[in-house]
């Protein structure tokens, strides 16, 4: 690398929108913008939209007189990293998709490719909430469940990249419906989704979301209280699981749930403290970086990718 010219090329690739920056070595920001995914149009498409944007951002690093010297990229579902390849995604509609390959064929340097929690697991242990630690668990709380183990800096991906799939560790057996085939999944009892569709359902209010729940639960509304507190237990019994096999120092909330903030952290580190036995309770504390982790975490795969290639 070229010193405090040198930049890395990072996408964060979600079913909706792309957030993308120019980041520094140091992990500031020297540029960033978003682009919608549009995935309705087909994983082929998506794939040269995702090109095309590091394409027209290694060319603005060069315009700013800065030097890119890796891309990173993020996505979600079943990310081979040691391949390089976006083995599948629901959202965007990969399967077996050499991105890696082709960013390096497109841009003419190195590239990493990454699980877009793993890598936002990655940014929150380095850059964020978890900075300074040794095992950090990162979990992220949106429309699904999911998790990234950070061990002294580096992520874990499995031995099949699909490590972390927290959302799909089975909680309340015979229960609600998940899109994975099984029932009574985390994701399927406590995330964002599965909030604001209990809710709805018990209310007859069909535009429910989660944020409605943590506010008028708040408020102190029994009925929302009831569905969150509902969560809250679900959320409590999955990490304290993830605990009696990670048994880290800290867990990490981030997600769009975890924007409801003390309303949330609150209530499960009570719920998790009424579970431990055994256990070695872990500190649970709010993400710090928002939604530019994957980002950063993409650009940070990057530049490992880099310190490894002889």
């Amino acid at each position: 690398m070229n010193g405090s010219d040198s930049v890395v090329v990072a996408l964060d690739v979600g079913g909706t929108g792309m957030k993308c920056a120019l980041v520094r070595p140091d992990g500031t920001v020297h540029h960033e913008e978003r682009h919608p995914t549009r995935a309705e149009r087909g994983p082929e498409a998506v794939t040269e939209t995702i090109l095309g944007v590091a394409g027209a951002l290694a060319g603005k690093a060069r315009a700013d007189g800065l030097t890119p010297v890796a891309t990173g990229i993020a996505v979600p579902g079943v990310v081979d990293e040691h391949n390089g390849v976006a083995v599948w995604s629901a959202n965007v509609g990969f399967r077996d998709v050499p991105l890696r390959d082709l960013a390096v064929q497109r841009l003419g340097m190195p590239a990493a490719l990454g699980h877009d929690v793993r890598v936002g697991a990655l940014a929150e242990a380095r850059l964020g909430a978890g900075r300074g630690r040794r095992h950090v668990l990162f979990v992220a709380i949106g429309t699904g469940i999911a998790g990234g183990l950070v061990i002294d800096g580096a992520g874990y991906p499995g031995a099949h990249g699909a490590a972390g799939e927290l959302g799909h560790v089975v909680v309340r057996p015979g229960g609600t419906p998940c899109g994975c085939g099984l029932r009574g999944c985390l994701e399927a009892e406590a995330s964002a989704k599965a909030v604001g569709r209990r809710y709805a359902e018990l209310s007859g209010e069909p535009t429910a979301t989660a944020f409605d729940v943590a506010t008028r639960a708040a408020r102190g509304e029994e009925l929302a209280r009831r569905v969150w507190q509902d969560a809250v237990e679900a959320l409590a019994d999955g990490l304290i699981t993830a605990q009696a096999l990670y048994d880290v120092g800290i867990v990490v909330l981030g997600g769009g749930l975890a924007e409801a903030g003390d309303e949330l952290l609150g209530p499960v580190r009570a719920a998790v403290a009424q579970r431990v036995t055994f256990h070695r309770s872990p500190e649970i504390v709010r993400a710090e970086l928002g939604d530019t982790a994957g980002c950063l975490g993409s650009a940070l795969l990057a530049l490992d990718s880099l310190k490894e290639t002889p």
